[in-house]
């Protein structure tokens, strides 16, 4: 059952590891496909943001954004294997913050195939987001297994104490 956990890990992982070392092996001196990718999806965002919520996002290098992705993707993803609830909460954090700017959906028409597209896109990482919700509640709900030599401990007081009745 371990070996089938470490697995389901190490394969749950390799998209978000993959997806960072491509971006990472592309990323160069202006940041590579990724930083061309969400530089103007991140200039739509901040002004629908600005628009809807009046709250100014602040002015960030699309470089550095797309930076700080891959190290979210790469690291959390390295960590998750290991079972790290720590690597659990880095790639959450991506996902919350890469899947309204990079699937934008919102900003077309229904009938578009463009909207189709990214939907379809958006409401899969929101599936993976579920995942790792689901893997955080889980591991959190689990009990820790107690030590041998505590339960053989207890397992001999309680022996001891039948005895004597």
């Amino acid at each position: 059952m371990a070996f089938a956990s470490f697995l389901g890990r190490v394969l749950f992982a390799s998209v978000f590891i993959l997806s960072a070392y491509q971006e990472f092996s592309d990323f160069g001196l202006d940041g590579g496909l990724a930083a061309k990718a969400i530089g103007p999806k991140f200039d739509v965002f901040t002004k629908h943001v600005h628009s809807h919520v009046a709250v100014q996002v602040p002015d960030i290098e699309v470089k550095r954004l797309a930076a700080a992705a891959i190290a979210l993707k790469g690291v959390g993803g390295i960590f998750f294997i290991f079972g790290s609830n720590l690597g659990a909460f880095l790639l959450i954090l991506h996902q919350l913050i890469a899947s309204p700017i990079l699937y934008d959906f919102y900003n077309y028409e229904s009938w578009n195939t463009e909207f189709t597209r990214l939907f379809i896109e958006f409401t899969q990482n929101v599936a993976l987001l579920g995942a790792l919700l689901f893997f955080v509640g889980m591991k959190n709900s689990i009990p820790r297994r107690q030590s041998k030599k505590k339960v053989c401990a207890d397992l001999s007081i309680s022996l001891s104490l039948s005895r004597r009745r």
